[in-house]
């Protein structure tokens, strides 16, 4: 019998022993079915928990009014909380007290869209143990891995108080997504499998399904990613954008208002939830925007009417407001040492660590120490599309690649910029994971540069100028240029120590920083050679989640940003040049075809080999430490944790709308706990322990 991996997704007692088969498929025996029944303990102990509260607290109707929220509601000017609430709330277990102001700093006005991914609201959800459960869905049901009936919860609103129904589900698949001009490329590709769609019922005002003739694993962990996939919107406020509700003159004025070319100019601007920049646009998030751009800080406040509530009735967020304070990225660490921010782990790196920990003594600040779920700390990613024809030819030769990264000494680097706390190596899954293997993360990867010379001179690459730099078939020297954001200075770092063994292979390296829009669209036209940022970014990956991070699935991945554009588009870029990519991308078609968890294992262990056997990326160094900076009055932050963006959402898995501030009492500093435990695989003897914590 297979086993879907959406037998975890259910809040129903019946669920968790084959939620425990399936994992236990996916384990390495008697270590993980240790861990298991732990875990599954843990489970029914909070849903028996969480199921006598909700009952509990749905009986009773016994909810608290916030108090920042009372006034409003005495005026009239909001309902009560019972009428704010879903018929079924979301009840987590956790108490706190609402109130207050939290203050972070962020270094663009872009940075907004990070709201949507610390609130972390979504249909569906990871848990801090990475297990996919309900969030503003009340229920899923999923049959053969293909048909999805998701179920909504009655009485949710919009941020706006509007009712949140299957007409914002209708009006996303009829108007959105299948509009010629709003989606020009058809679907997203997550839902499509083998290219055709699903097919979308709506069976009643809060439930809809989507069914497709094949089992479509990627489905529900696109709901859930740092920026989801949405397949819903707003329909009330929406529609005045859109020409299906809009008279022709009423467009064209509208349009000629706006100063935009066309309607899809007008419905983008105002249409994006992820980038949380139109502060009049509904959300179901814990706090919607209020300021509007340009601006140097933004006001985010709660949502009176989210969906989630404490045991003791008390709804959620805690925290009333939530400031972004923008700020030069360079001074963030200085800013944060000075108590400008009482939650700040983006922009700091581990060399801001001790004058963090030496500033705690003068604010109300404490220094954490979190895990980094990234494959590499800094990855040089070879750009296989590039423009320039010599190096193209150069880098999607397999032997090029492997030179490099033999010629990258990661022992150096671990000493001289991480004190010798990483985990050296390629740019692979981290101990962590179930899927790891030190074999992966170790192929190519030893400081070897006589083998690199051997494998360059067996390129035909044997001429040098007068700088002793080998020449390219053309007659040029081989200078390159990689691409930075210029955000971190350890890029800077790593990238000094890469070029002193480079250059003894003959291969002279010029780091070149530019604004992150700018080096991503260097990077999307060619421009660029080579670039540098984090690695895989999903390093603790279990067999049901999507190894699409491994091939060429999406323009982002720097390495072939024409290849994943052309399958991310259904037909834009070009497809893979390359044998080895265009198997890597079956082998994820494959993976999204099965629903079987011993096939997916397999097919994950294939992806791996390739990806490091072939360098596609180069990684240096992993799991680096992650100072995480928290007010002393912040309650309910971990003290441990993964800040990294996939799928953690970094704060967003640990539940940010449960934080919250008492002026007057600190929060308790748990004892110190190990929490590194790495997985028992057959062929880790080489691996490094995880002991180190970090996000990029």
């Amino acid at each position: 019998m297979n086993h879907s991996p959406f037998t975890r997704i259910s809040l129903t007692m019946s669920a968790l022993p084959s939620a425990g088969r399936h994992r236990l498929l996916c384990a390495d025996r008697l270590v993980r079915l240790r861990r298991l029944l732990s875990a599954v303990f843990a489970v029914l102990v909070t849903t028996l928990l969480m199921l006598s509260a909700q009952t509990s607290l749905a009986a009773t109707g016994d909810f608290q009014e916030t108090p920042s929220l009372q006034e409003a509601v005495s005026k009239g000017e909001l309902p009560p909380v019972a009428q704010r609430l879903p018929d079924q709330p979301l009840v987590v277990a956790t108490e706190g007290t609402p109130g207050g102001r939290l203050t972070t700093l962020m270094a663009k006005a872009k940075d907004t869209r990070i709201m949507t991914v610390f609130g972390y609201a979504r249909l569906v959800g990871y848990n801090k143990d990475l297990e996919l459960v309900p969030d503003i869905l009340q229920k899923v049901d999923v049959e053969e891995g293909r048909i999805f009936t998701l179920h909504m919860r009655p009485g949710m609103r919009w941020s706006d108080g509007e009712p949140f129904t299957t007409e914002d589900f209708r009006f996303w698949w009829e108007d959105v997504a299948n509009n010629q001009d709003l989606s020009p490329f058809g679907l997203p590709s997550v839902l499509l499998v083998k290219g055709k769609g699903p097919q979308f019922e709506v069976l009643n005002q809060y439930t809809v399904r989507y069914s497709w003739d094949e089992p479509n694993p990627d489905f529900l962990p696109a709901l859930a990613a740092p920026s989801p996939t949405y397949i819903y919107l707003p329909f009330h406020y929406l529609k005045k954008f859109h020409p299906r509700y809009l008279s022709a003159e009423k467009m064209e004025a509208l349009i000629k208002k706006k100063k935009k070319r066309n309607w899809m100019g007008v419905f983008l601007k105002y249409g994006h939830p992820y980038k949380q920049d139109n502060p009049d646009l509904p959300s179901l998030q814990p706090w919607v925007l209020r300021t509007e751009a340009p601006a140097e800080r933004f006001l985010f406040v709660r949502n009176p009417y989210y969906h989630r509530v404490d045991s003791q009735g008390h709804q959620l967020p805690y925290i009333d407001e939530v400031m972004l304070d923008l700020a030069s990225s360079s001074l963030i660490p200085a800013k944060t040492g000075a108590g400008e921010s009482d939650l700040q782990a983006r922009y700091l790196q581990m060399d801001n660590y001790t004058f963090l920990k030496e500033a705690e003594h003068r604010n109300n600040n404490r220094v954490l120490l979190w895990h980094s779920g990234t494959g590499s700390q800094v990855t040089l990613y070879p750009n296989m599309n590039c423009q320039d024809e010599e190096w193209r030819k150069l880098l999607q030769n397999r032997d090029f690649r492997r030179a490099l990264s033999l010629g990258v000494n990661r022992h150096e680097i671990n000493q001289a910029i991480y004190f010798g706390l990483g985990i050296e190596g390629g740019d692979s899954l981290l101990p962590d994971s179930p899927l790891y293997r030190a074999r992966y993360r170790n192929a190519w990867a030893e400081y070897d540069p006589a083998q690199a010379n051997r494998l360059l001179d067996g390129l035909g690459l044997t001429h040098r100028d007068s700088r002793n730099l080998r020449l390219l078939p053309d007659g040029r020297p081989m200078e390159l240029i990689v691409h930075t954001t210029g955000e971190f200075t350890e890029e800077t770092d790593v990238l000094a120590l890469i070029k002193d063994t480079w250059q003894q292979l003959g291969i002279l390296i010029h780091a070149r920083p530019s604004e992150r829009e700018v080096f991503r669209n260097r990077v999307f036209s060619g421009e660029a050679c080579m670039s540098v940022f984090t690695g895989l970014p999903n390093a603790l990956a279990h067999a049901d989640m999507s190894p699409a991070q491994f091939a060429p699935t999406a323009q982002d991945q720097l390495q072939w940003p024409n290849w994943g554009k052309y399958y991310e588009t259904s037909g834009g870029g070009e497809p893979p040049r390359l044998a080895s990519a265009q198997q890597l991308l079956d082998l994820f078609r494959q993976w999204r075809h099965t629903d079987d968890a011993s096939e997916q294992m397999q097919i994950w262990q294939e992806m791996q080999q390739i990806y490091s056997n072939e360098v596609f990326s180069i990684g240096t160094v992993a799991g680096i430490l992650q100072p995480v900076v928290v007010n002393r009055h912040l309650h309910n932050v971990p003290e441990h944790g993964y800040f990294n963006w996939d799928p953690q959402a970094f704060f967003g898995v640990y539940r940010m709308d449960q934080f919250w501030l008492d002026p007057d009492t600190p929060a308790v500093v748990p004892a110190s706990t190990d929490q590194n435990s790495s997985a028992d695989n057959s062929d880790s003897k080489a691996g490094k322990p995880a002991s180190s914590e970090g996000e990029p």
